[in-house]
């Protein structure tokens, strides 16, 4: 059987797959996370995952390879992770009391097979003061994170309501990316 490769360092990604099971090896592609802003959010998504996919793939030739990328997108714009607290604070500002889009995309490629898809889940945060926002932003966790929030820690505590895959929040759509992984093997 063909090693299966997760291409990210993220250690959600890895606690996903570990979650379910899965056997494993983590390498981590060194793509820049760059992006064309006219494309629609699930094509960056999908695009960014197909790239730290293929950037692994090229020197472990007979494995099966995982990229993934998480996107979060309010009023048609692109939330990145915050260069800087300033940032971070302002993101978290946006997303107060709004609903906004998470999308992670999935590639999963071999050697003469390619998958690419995404899921798409909306996220409703409650109205959050300057105090939880500057609480929050103390904590560090905002600073690695797409809209400066992980919804699997401390953050889970500005999310009113979900509409989607949680996985797909945390970073991985867990259940799709197991299915999809099926043909491959």
């Amino acid at each position: 059987m063909k090693p299966l490769i997760l291409a990210s360092g993220s250690p959600r990604r890895k606690e996903l797959l570990h979650q379910v099971k899965l056997s494993f090896e983590v390498k981590v592609s060194s793509v820049e996370e760059t992006f064309d802003p006219l494309q629609v959010p699930e094509e960056i998504a999908m695009n960014l995952a197909l790239q730290k996919a293929q950037d692994v793939a090229k020197s472990c030739k007979d494995a099966v390879v995982i990229g993934a990328d998480t996107i979060v997108v309010y009023d048609g714009h692109v939330l990145g992770k915050p260069e800087n607290t300033e940032e971070a604070k302002h993101m978290l500002r946006m997303l107060s009391g709004n609903t906004h889009d998470v999308i992670s995309g999935v590639a999963i490629i071999s050697d003469n097979r390619q998958v690419t898809f995404y899921e798409k889940t909306a996220v409703t945060f409650w109205s959050l003061t300057d105090e939880e926002i500057d609480y929050y932003i103390q904590s560090g966790e905002p600073m690695d994170k797409a809209g400066s929030y992980g919804i699997q820690e401390v953050g889970a505590l500005f999310v009113k309501e979900i509409k989607g895959d949680y996985f797909s929040v945390v970073g991985l759509p867990l259940s799709r990316t197991v299915r999809e992984l099926k043909s491959f093997f």
